[in-house]
């Protein structure tokens, strides 16, 4: 049976609506999921018009949601109790956050009860989010605290390319004091069982170093013998194909080159700046260590473009895709 998949709208007043919609036109989108899109209806059917996505779209209660729905239509879901805002394209509304939010609570706690194979997230505003009352940096902090976790990671993918950060949402100034070896072996551990439900069961994996040169023999930098290196000697002897520390400058090319299938990197721009450099349209986000399966777009609301049909579905597209294999 193909994977439930709930397609989580995001901020109303961005791009989430109609790349959704414009995903959703493809019929490919059907044949690997059964969808079901938590969000606004209306501001669904606003974008859809009278296209294939309209005609397909069946209106659900939450405990039609736990039960099967046709395999040929699209489940839309609104969460009870926060109503629907209306659409104020490109406006920073907070209960725009609120609904946004409450979507993805709904999502996660139908992954969580067994009701669906894992969820895919379209863009918030984290100003709106913040104003609606939910304080937290972003998607991947609201999910682990939704799921219980607190040892998780954020992955980077476009096509061929991979990346598993050992920080993300954290002041550039603050980042080598959170990587210790502890925190690194375990990234690279995560790294490789994300690989293996990805269909690469041998990754060969690069840990990109913190300082310029890999601290040129710790005239840069002392983290990469002090924390970086401990870690991988410790993960290898668990039996996994590790290499590094690797200089950032290098560590990606390398990938691109064929060398090497996924880079731990040390940081949230180390990691991203290559990764949306070549495939931004495609990136997708995958949240490492939650129980459920989260795959995200790897771009924002986009306000700037917000009702000029120029939004790309792309990296939607793949987020879906990517869900739908790792829940098979």
């Amino acid at each position: 049976m193909k994977p439930r998949l709930a397609i989580t709208m995001g901020d109303v007043n961005g791009i989430g609506p109609e790349i959704t919609v414009k995903a959703f036109q493809d019929p490919e989108m059907l044949a690997q999921c059964r969808p079901l899109i938590v969000g606004s209806y209306d501001a669904l059917m606003e974008y859809a018009q009278k296209g294939d996505v309209a005609a397909s779209a069946v209106r659900l209660s939450e405990a039609d949601a736990g039960s099967a729905w046709e395999e040929d239509r699209i489940g839309v879901l609104e969460p009870s109790g926060v109503p629907p805002p209306k659409v104020e394209p490109a406006k920073v509304v907070a209960d725009a956050g609120k609904f946004a939010f409450a979507c993805v609570e709904l999502a996660v706690r139908l992954a969580l009860d067994g009701h669906l194979d894992g969820i895919v997230t379209c863009p918030v505003n984290k100003k709106a989010v913040n104003l609606g009352g939910y304080h937290y940096a972003g998607h991947t902090e609201f999910l682990a605290e939704l799921c219980g976790c607190d040892d998780y990671r954020m992955m980077l993918v476009a096509d061929e390319l991979r990346v598993v950060h050992v920080t993300t949402h954290v002041a550039l100034k603050d980042v080598a004091e959170h990587i210790t070896t502890e925190r690194v072996a375990g990234t690279i551990r995560l790294a490789r069982q994300t690989m293996e439900r990805l269909g690469v069961p041998h990754a060969r994996i690069a840990v990109a170093a913190l300082n310029p040169h890999a601290g040129e023999d710790g005239l840069f930098g002392t983290e990469e013998p002090d924390e970086i290196a401990p870690a991988i000697e410790m993960v290898r002897e668990e039996g996994p194909d590790v290499t590094g520390p690797v200089p950032g400058d290098t560590a990606f090319t390398r990938m691109a080159n064929g060398d090497f299938d996924v880079v731990v990197a040390m940081y949230h721009d180390q990691g991203h700046i290559p990764l949306k450099l070549v495939g931004f349209n495609r990136a997708v986000n995958i949240t490492l260590g939650l129980p459920i399966i989260r795959t995200s777009v790897g771009h924002g609301t986009a306000f700037d473009i917000v009702g000029k049909d120029q939004a790309d579905p792309g990296s939607l597209t793949e987020a879906v895709r990517l869900a739908a294999v790792m829940a098979t």
